[in-house]
């Protein structure tokens, strides 16, 4: 074997789980935790996790700043999940559908959470002001303002649009503030370039405040946020709260735009080798994209990792070993094109560890987390939801 540790004899207690799995590096995931507190702390403004991509309450336990938040989630099976486990200072940072309003009204009562919504457009304002009006619950809302094209949002220099959702949710809702996520970033990977989004984005969400509270309205929150801004911001003057989530875990696509380094990479599958190619190159394993997702981030990048980093059952990277395709249930390992690197031998039944490209989508596939902890042994298992 070439690249990593001999693990024969370790006792680590990943032997006795069923493959695929999700592995979580506690030590890892604490020091990723850490590291952007800091980063957000020395701004000097409140932070409010993501917890898109963790979807755990042990996770978010570690992350928050309290039992109660703040954080934010993405689907409202996530907002019932936390408010029944003591979170309740969340925001949904999805545009409201309208037909969704009940159950945000649901969990608001049913856990007492003070959970807000977002919207960009008019016909969300009216649903919305409309909704508060017949439940006798002045809903919290953020108008959310699209900082560089990537996505939704309101433009930050359309002071007619801001000024009409201002005025339709002043007849029932309640406006907390503006939004934004600055997800052209992710295209990104020269520190410049990604400090003047982190300002791009800034000055966008400071242009939109400066609109609505020059019409009249109160816009005390002023929340932006993606991991690689975060990570790049020079300062936030003007600035209330912070957002991110995937900088929990990092991934290979957060490597490539320097959001983290591959060794930060707290998540990863747990395979077998199930059979070999050699005339081919491969080795087989039982991770195919339905356990790493179809996630190709890193094609596009200056590094394509294929499916995911290959590492031994220690989490050490054998040298250019890359998931080079995948079918369903199979994992095809090869040498990246273009090394001059050799397969590691790895016998039928050989554990591996995968880094994957995309810590969230790959995750997704998964219910549970096998927690590594201080030691290197998987000593727990910590429940995570999916769904809608």
């Amino acid at each position: 074997m070439t690249g990593a540790a001999n693990t024969n004899g370790i006792d680590d207690g990943l032997g006795t789980l069923q493959t695929p799995c999700l592995l979580l590096d506690q030590r890892k995931l604490a020091a990723n935790l850490a590291g952007m507190q800091a980063q957000v702390s020395r701004h000097g403004v409140a932070f409010r996790p993501h917890l898109k991509t963790a979807k755990s309450i042990d996770v978010a336990r570690m992350a928050m700043t309290s039992p109660s938040g703040p954080a934010t989630v993405s689907t409202l099976k996530e907002a019932e999940y936390f408010a029944e486990r003591g979170v309740t200072d969340l925001t949904y940072a999805v545009g409201i559908a309208p037909n969704k309003l009940d159950r945000v009204g649901e969990i608001r009562r049913r856990w007492k959470a003070d959970l807000a919504v977002v919207l960009d457009s008019l016909v969300q304002a009216e649903a919305v002001a409309a909704w508060s009006r017949a439940s006798g619950d002045r809903l919290p809302v953020f108008i959310e303002v699209d900082p560089d094209g990537h996505r939704s949002g309101v433009k930050p220099g359309n002071a007619e649009l801001l000024r009409g959702i201002g005025e339709r949710l002043a007849q029932g809702a309640a406006l907390r503030g503006v939004l934004l996520h600055a997800g052209e970033s992710y295209g990104l990977s020269d520190p410049e370039a990604l400090a003047h989004a982190a300002e791009g984005e800034r000055k966008a969400a400071l242009q939109a405040a400066e609109t609505l509270r020059a019409a009249g309205f109160e816009c005390p929150v002023v929340s932006v946020g993606s991991t690689p801004t975060a990570r790049h911001a020079r300062h936030l003057d003007g600035i209330t709260e912070v957002r991110a989530g995937v900088y929990m875990f990092g991934d290979l696509v957060q490597a490539g735009i320097g959001s983290c380094a591959v060794e930060d990479i707290c998540v990863s599958v747990l395979a077998t080798v199930i059979g070999h190619q050699p005339e081919k190159g491969w080795i087989i394993t039982d991770a195919g994209w339905m356990a790493m997702s179809r996630d190709r981030g890193t094609a596009t990048q200056a590094v394509d990792q294929g499916y995911g980093i290959v590492c031994d059952r220690l989490g050490h990277a054998y040298a250019d070993v890359i998931v080079a395709q995948a079918n369903q249930e199979h994992g095809v390992l090869a040498v990246r094109k273009g090394s001059s690197a050799q397969l590691p031998e790895l016998p039928v039944g050989t554990l591996v560890r995968i880094l994957p490209n995309h810590a969230c989508a790959t995750a997704a596939q998964y219910d549970r987390y096998h927690v590594i902890d201080g030691e290197g042994r998987a000593s727990a298992v910590w429940e995570r939801i999916n769904g809608w």
